[in-house]
């Protein structure tokens, strides 16, 4: 490790860094733009000039690494006057619009302006004007802002994998453009807008909308997939303005899906708030009271054989803990989280977690997707993958369609077939997992929602034993999930009990007339058809599917609008907190189930949120482990038992989600997500491409 000297302070430093990193190490702020700490460098701002010993001039300390016996001067004249003219070339041509700039309070320009620029500006001439650029429904351009930084153009290229921005001309002239016209395509644009440090990237639905001191700022976890990515909710009034990403390395970094960030004006349409009954075949609004009154009267004396429960996919865990506590009152079996029938052994943690994790990626060298699109079913795991293949040494192949994850893809088959040579070994890629020192796959919903999920589970955990996936320290088994409440779901044991119905088993029972009696708790995924002549209770937070066919309707809390524990799909629970109220008589899920259990005669034993997450613990020591992921044994897998029964589908694997953009109740009810859907998936629909 060198040492070196810093403002008169010796410091020892990890080779390898550069000044402006072992600057930070030594508490002293360099002023940067193009510098980010998760791209290349390109020191193309200067902004981080520093004094060096023996150099001629001052150095960009971004672009210049650590030597031993380097002394480095960072608040001299020199570098003061340094700075000053960068920052006046810089304003040269920047418009003087900060009182209309979205990026205004919070704007990298004007904060470093104040604090290391010049008080005037020498320049007389006309500034240059820049056209803007379409970019698409989410991000806005004011192009005449951009200082060239290169920060978007080199997130596109290396983060999002994306190689649609640049730069074109020279000099004056540069542009940062999409070359030939045309919209961002990715599910990661909107990060696009965090790393600008000016106001040329902004938020499209956001602007004008608010000032960033008008804020009340929220921190939470986006339910738009499964990752658990952590963000920060900004609302003013009762209303979410903005959601953006926060820190957790583990996790997300700082990065965030598209869906999260924008799809919160779907929070305020369609909402449900007040309670529904039906009357005559046509919902009408009813009290809190009606609405309980008529689900007790229709539970009164029903076998327990003929009641069911299903949770939604973004349910969070206190509500699902309270919905099977009520069920297990009226002797009711007839329970399940996994509306689309995943196959997965709720018994075996191992069979439905994410067992890597997340930041594990980064550690793999050989990786095998099975039934799987990543980049849509779970953006942020994609570009960890991305991340890990940048580095070199990964082999990535998938057994499904073809898609363009953003790095290259071996497709080795459609379906169970191939999946099953790998199981005995026969496939040539089978020898690259053996060989690798850090091998795993992915398991995705496109291969375990199948009739066939659960011989395609036991087929996969034969290839994890077979090509050595698990060793010491290391579990290359992994599921990669889809709804936000599921992994939770599975802990909570929200599945069926001893001689229950699962999910095919309620549906099979409704059609049949066996099952009377269904509650939906935000369960929105299912066709209402399948629900035949059941009374069917839906407890959620939008007008969606569950609540046209309901026959008495619960407005509940969105996820914004609630204390919650949601636990992501490497099976680390973290809390949503609640950043505005649930509109009109809507309340908290939990509230609400605590409630009817007093009008069934069957109270349950809480009435506080603390009292309720004092029992879950109980039951569940992991969902008060906030932010802990504890492994799952390999060895509960054993040999599968049923699960594994059966044969497998000829038929090839194909994703869950055809549409990126509406996955949920939330982001079907967002404008914002219907013009995405217009701008990126239908051209995809009209030519038969998929990005």
């Amino acid at each position: 490790m060198p040492k070196m000297t810093i403002d008169g302070i010796e410091i020892e430093v990890p080779a390898g860094i550069n000044v402006l990193q072992a600057c930070e190490l030594a508490g002293k702020e360099i002023p940067r733009f193009c510098y980010h700490e998760r791209l290349s460098v390109a020191g193309n701002c200067r902004m981080c000039l520093v004094e060096q010993e023996k150099a001629p001039k001052p150095i960009a300390s971004c672009a210049m690494p650590v030597a031993e016996g380097m002394v480095i001067k960072t608040d001299t004249p020199l570098v003061r006057k340094a700075r000053n003219g960068v920052m006046e070339f810089l304003l040269i041509n920047h418009p003087l619009d900060c009182p209309i700039c979205d990026q205004g309070g919070e704007c990298d320009l004007q904060d470093q302006a104040m604090a290391y620029g010049r008080g005037f500006s020498r320049y007389a001439e006309e500034k240059r004007a820049v056209t803007d650029k379409e970019f698409g429904p989410l991000v806005k351009t004011v192009m005449t802002r951009c200082i060239q930084c290169t920060r978007c153009i080199r997130f596109a290229t290396e983060i999002a994998g994306t190689e649609t921005l640049g730069g074109v001309s020279r000099g004056e002239h540069l542009e940062i453009t999409t070359y030939v016209e045309k919209t961002l395509d990715s599910e990661l644009s909107g990060n696009l807008i965090d790393v600008c440090p000016v106001g040329a990237l902004t938020s499209k639905p956001y602007a004008f909308t608010a000032r960033p001191w008008e804020l009340v700022k929220t921190d939470s976890i986006d339910v738009a997939d499964a990752t658990g990515t952590n963000i920060r909710l900004d609302t003013r009034g009762r209303e979410v303005l903005r959601v953006l990403p926060r820190l957790n390395e583990d996790v997300n970094e700082e990065w965030m899906a598209d869906k999260g960030r924008f799809n919160v004006d779907g929070l305020m349409r369609q909402r449900l708030d007040r309670p529904y009954v039906r009357v005559d075949g046509k919902l009408k609004p009813a009290t809190w009271t009606e609405a309980l009154d008529a689900i007790a009267a229709k539970l009164k004396g029903l076998d327990g054989k003929k009641i069911a429960a299903i949770a939604g996919d973004l349910c969070d865990a206190e509500s699902m803990f309270a919905l099977k506590e009520v069920m297990t009152s009226l002797g009711s079996g007839n329970l399940d989280c996994r509306q689309d029938g995943a196959a997965v052994d709720p018994k075996v943690r191992a069979s439905y977690l994410f067992n890597t994790t997340i930041a594990g990626i980064e550690k793999a060298d050989a990786i095998l997707l099975i039934g799987t699109n990543p980049r849509w079913e779970a953006p942020i795991v994609n570009a960890r993958i991305r991340k890990r293949y940048l580095k070199g040494g990964l082999k990535v192949a998938a057994i499904g369609p073809k898609y363009d994850l953003t790095y290259p893809v071996d497709v080795l088959g459609a379906g169970a077939d191939t999946l099953g040579q790998f199981a005995n070994g026969s496939h040539a890629f089978a020898q690259v997992l053996k060989d690798a020192k850090a091998p795993m796959l992915i398991v995705g919903m496109g291969a375990l929602a199948r009739p066939d999920g659960a011989a395609i589970l036991a087929q996969a955990k034969a290839v994890a034993d077979a090509c050595g996936l698990i060793k010491e320290g290391w579990n290359g088994f992994n599921v990669l999930q889809t709804a936000a409440g599921r992994v939770a779901g599975l802990e909570l044991g929200f599945v069926p009990k001893q001689g229950g119905r699962d999910i095919a088993g309620i549906l099979d029972g409704t059609r049949k007339g066996e099952i009377e009696f269904v509650y939906l708790l935000g369960a929105d995924e299912i066709d209402p058809s399948h629900f035949g002549k059941a009374f069917v209770v839906y407890q959620g937070h939008h007008g969606d599917r569950g609540a046209h066919r309901a026959d008495v309707v619960l407005p509940g809390a969105a996820y914004t609008e609630k204390d919650g524990t949601y636990m992501n799909l490497e099976g680390r629970a973290q809390l949503a907190m609640l950043a505005i109220f649930p509109p009109g008589e809507a309340k908290e899920d939990w509230a609400i189930l605590r409630a009817l259990s007093e009008k069934l005669g069957k109270p349950l034993g809480y009435d506080t949120l603390d009292q309720l997450r004092t029992k879950l613990y109980q039951a569940n020591k992991r969902f008060q482990r906030l932010n802990a992921v504890e492994p799952a044994f390999w060895e509960d897998f054993g040999h599968m038992g049923s699960m594994g029964a059966g044969s497998t589908d000829a038929k090839p694997f194909a994703s869950p989600i055809a549409n990126y953009y509406m996955t949920d109740p939330i982001s079907r009810a967002s404008a914002t997500m219907a013009e995405c859907t217009e701008a990126f998936v239908s051209p995809k629909k009209k030519t038969g491409t998929h990005g």
